[in-house]
Protein backbone atom coordinates (compact mmCIF):
# COMPACT_ATOMS: atom_id res chain seq x y z
CA UNK A 1 0.00 0.00 0.00
CA UNK A 2 1.41 3.36 -1.03
CA UNK A 3 1.61 6.23 1.42
CA UNK A 4 -0.57 9.30 0.99
CA UNK A 5 2.25 11.37 -0.51
CA UNK A 6 2.79 8.95 -3.38
CA UNK A 7 -0.94 8.84 -4.06
CA UNK A 8 -1.16 12.64 -4.03
CA UNK A 9 1.65 12.92 -6.58
CA UNK A 10 0.00 10.28 -8.78
CA UNK A 11 -3.38 12.03 -8.56
CA UNK A 12 -1.78 15.35 -9.49
CA UNK A 13 -0.43 13.60 -12.59
CA UNK A 14 -3.97 12.56 -13.53
CA UNK A 15 -3.89 8.96 -12.27
CA UNK A 16 -7.54 8.18 -11.43
CA UNK A 17 -6.62 4.76 -10.08
CA UNK A 18 -4.60 6.51 -7.37
CA UNK A 19 -7.66 8.57 -6.47
CA UNK A 20 -9.74 5.38 -6.29
CA UNK A 21 -7.14 3.89 -3.93
CA UNK A 22 -7.26 7.03 -1.79
CA UNK A 23 -11.05 6.87 -1.74
CA UNK A 24 -10.99 3.20 -0.71
CA UNK A 25 -8.50 3.95 2.06
CA UNK A 26 -10.50 6.77 3.65
CA UNK A 27 -14.09 6.01 2.65
CA UNK A 28 -15.03 4.18 5.84
CA UNK A 29 -13.61 6.60 8.44
CA UNK A 30 -15.00 9.64 6.61
CA UNK A 31 -18.43 8.01 6.34
CA UNK A 32 -18.33 7.07 10.04
CA UNK A 33 -17.48 10.64 11.00
CA UNK A 34 -20.29 12.08 8.89
CA UNK A 35 -22.75 9.49 10.20
CA UNK A 36 -21.68 10.06 13.80
CA UNK A 37 -22.33 13.77 13.42
CA UNK A 38 -25.50 13.71 11.32
CA UNK A 39 -27.04 10.36 12.32
CA UNK A 40 -28.45 10.24 8.81
CA UNK A 41 -27.12 7.58 6.43
CA UNK A 42 -28.20 9.44 3.29
CA UNK A 43 -26.62 12.68 4.50
CA UNK A 44 -23.44 10.79 5.44
CA UNK A 45 -23.27 9.29 1.93
CA UNK A 46 -23.72 12.74 0.37
CA UNK A 47 -21.09 14.23 2.67
CA UNK A 48 -18.71 11.38 1.83
CA UNK A 49 -19.10 12.00 -1.90
CA UNK A 50 -18.86 15.77 -1.56
CA UNK A 51 -15.79 15.41 0.64
CA UNK A 52 -13.93 13.48 -2.05
CA UNK A 53 -15.12 15.77 -4.85
CA UNK A 54 -13.68 18.70 -2.90
CA UNK A 55 -10.52 16.77 -2.09
CA UNK A 56 -9.96 16.01 -5.76
CA UNK A 57 -10.60 19.62 -6.74
CA UNK A 58 -8.06 20.90 -4.19
CA UNK A 59 -5.48 18.10 -4.23
CA UNK A 60 -2.86 20.53 -5.55
CA UNK A 61 -3.08 22.48 -2.25
CA UNK A 62 -2.22 19.45 -0.09
CA UNK A 63 1.18 18.88 1.46
CA UNK A 64 2.18 15.40 0.27
CA UNK A 65 4.49 14.93 3.28
CA UNK A 66 1.60 14.60 5.77
CA UNK A 67 -1.31 12.21 6.18
CA UNK A 68 -4.50 13.15 4.39
CA UNK A 69 -6.72 11.86 7.19
CA UNK A 70 -6.95 15.10 9.22
CA UNK A 71 -7.52 17.18 6.08
CA UNK A 72 -10.28 14.88 4.82
CA UNK A 73 -11.91 14.82 8.26
CA UNK A 74 -11.77 18.60 8.34
CA UNK A 75 -13.71 18.71 5.09
CA UNK A 76 -16.20 16.11 6.36
CA UNK A 77 -16.76 17.93 9.66
CA UNK A 78 -17.35 21.23 7.86
CA UNK A 79 -19.79 19.60 5.44
CA UNK A 80 -21.55 17.88 8.35
CA UNK A 81 -21.82 21.17 10.19
CA UNK A 82 -23.28 22.82 7.09
CA UNK A 83 -25.77 19.98 6.72
CA UNK A 84 -26.83 20.21 10.36
CA UNK A 85 -27.21 23.97 10.16
CA UNK A 86 -29.44 23.66 7.10
CA UNK A 87 -31.50 20.95 8.78
CA UNK A 88 -31.51 22.70 12.17
CA UNK A 89 -31.14 19.33 13.86
CA UNK A 90 -29.42 18.45 17.07
CA UNK A 91 -26.93 15.86 16.10
CA UNK A 92 -26.94 12.30 17.35
CA UNK A 93 -23.72 10.29 17.47
CA UNK A 94 -23.16 7.02 15.72
CA UNK A 95 -23.71 3.83 17.70
CA UNK A 96 -20.00 3.08 17.48
CA UNK A 97 -19.23 6.14 19.60
CA UNK A 98 -20.93 4.75 22.65
CA UNK A 99 -19.76 1.23 21.89
CA UNK A 100 -16.21 2.56 21.81
CA UNK A 101 -16.79 4.46 25.03
CA UNK A 102 -18.16 1.35 26.67
CA UNK A 103 -15.47 -1.05 25.49
CA UNK A 104 -13.95 -0.94 28.97
CA UNK A 105 -17.15 -2.45 30.36
CA UNK A 106 -16.26 -5.85 28.85
CA UNK A 107 -18.15 -8.31 26.66
CA UNK A 108 -19.57 -10.75 29.20
CA UNK A 109 -22.83 -12.21 27.79
CA UNK A 110 -24.57 -11.94 31.17
CA UNK A 111 -24.14 -8.20 31.04
CA UNK A 112 -25.79 -7.75 27.63
CA UNK A 113 -28.95 -6.19 29.07
CA UNK A 114 -26.92 -3.90 31.33
CA UNK A 115 -24.79 -2.85 28.40
CA UNK A 116 -27.86 -2.06 26.31
CA UNK A 117 -29.12 0.22 29.09
CA UNK A 118 -25.69 1.73 29.43
CA UNK A 119 -25.41 2.33 25.67
CA UNK A 120 -28.74 4.12 25.72
CA UNK A 121 -27.68 6.24 28.70
CA UNK A 122 -24.43 7.22 26.96
CA UNK A 123 -26.32 7.96 23.73
CA UNK A 124 -28.68 10.28 25.59
CA UNK A 125 -25.76 11.96 27.33
CA UNK A 126 -23.92 12.54 24.05
CA UNK A 127 -27.16 13.75 22.46
CA UNK A 128 -27.31 16.47 25.12
CA UNK A 129 -24.00 17.95 23.92
CA UNK A 130 -23.88 20.79 21.40
CA UNK A 131 -22.34 20.33 17.96
CA UNK A 132 -18.82 21.54 18.84
CA UNK A 133 -18.58 19.18 21.80
CA UNK A 134 -20.07 16.20 19.95
CA UNK A 135 -17.58 16.59 17.12
CA UNK A 136 -14.65 16.57 19.54
CA UNK A 137 -16.02 13.45 21.28
CA UNK A 138 -16.51 11.69 17.93
CA UNK A 139 -13.04 12.58 16.63
CA UNK A 140 -11.26 11.77 19.90
CA UNK A 141 -13.08 8.62 21.05
CA UNK A 142 -14.33 7.13 17.76
CA UNK A 143 -11.37 7.91 15.52
CA UNK A 144 -8.61 8.33 18.08
CA UNK A 145 -7.28 11.58 16.68
CA UNK A 146 -4.74 13.47 18.77
CA UNK A 147 -5.68 16.89 20.10
CA UNK A 148 -3.38 18.62 17.59
CA UNK A 149 -5.07 16.78 14.72
CA UNK A 150 -8.52 17.69 16.00
CA UNK A 151 -7.38 21.32 16.25
CA UNK A 152 -6.39 21.16 12.59
CA UNK A 153 -9.63 19.46 11.58
CA UNK A 154 -11.74 22.04 13.42
CA UNK A 155 -9.46 24.96 12.50
CA UNK A 156 -9.14 26.13 16.08
CA UNK A 157 -6.37 26.29 18.69
CA UNK A 158 -5.39 23.08 20.47
CA UNK A 159 -6.33 24.73 23.76
CA UNK A 160 -9.87 25.15 22.47
CA UNK A 161 -10.01 21.45 21.61
CA UNK A 162 -8.76 20.55 25.11
CA UNK A 163 -11.37 22.83 26.62
CA UNK A 164 -14.18 21.38 24.51
CA UNK A 165 -13.12 17.82 25.28
CA UNK A 166 -12.83 18.61 28.99
CA UNK A 167 -16.23 20.29 29.03
CA UNK A 168 -17.82 17.47 27.02
CA UNK A 169 -16.40 14.79 29.34
CA UNK A 170 -17.47 16.78 32.39
CA UNK A 171 -21.00 17.10 31.01
CA UNK A 172 -21.06 13.40 30.14
CA UNK A 173 -19.85 12.45 33.63
CA UNK A 174 -22.45 14.70 35.26
CA UNK A 175 -25.23 13.40 33.07
CA UNK A 176 -24.22 9.76 33.43
CA UNK A 177 -23.78 10.00 37.20
CA UNK A 178 -27.57 10.41 37.46
CA UNK A 179 -28.36 7.40 35.28
CA UNK A 180 -29.81 4.39 37.08
CA UNK A 181 -28.22 2.13 34.44
CA UNK A 182 -24.82 3.13 35.78
CA UNK A 183 -23.74 1.66 39.05
CA UNK A 184 -20.47 2.42 40.80
CA UNK A 185 -18.94 -0.83 39.55
CA UNK A 186 -19.14 0.34 35.92
CA UNK A 187 -17.27 3.60 36.53
CA UNK A 188 -16.76 6.57 34.30
CA UNK A 189 -12.97 6.49 34.17
CA UNK A 190 -13.01 6.52 30.37
CA UNK A 191 -14.21 10.13 30.52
Amino acid sequence: MQDDGVLIRRIREGDLQAFEELYSRYRSPIFQTALAITHDRQAAEEILQDCFVRAYAHIDQVDPSVSLSPWLHRIAVNLSYNWSTRRRLWLVPLEEVWEHLLAAAGHDPERAAEQAELREAVRRAIDSLGFKHKVVVVLFFLHGFQLSEIAYILDCPEGTVKSRLHYACKRLRERLSHEPALEPRVGLEFL
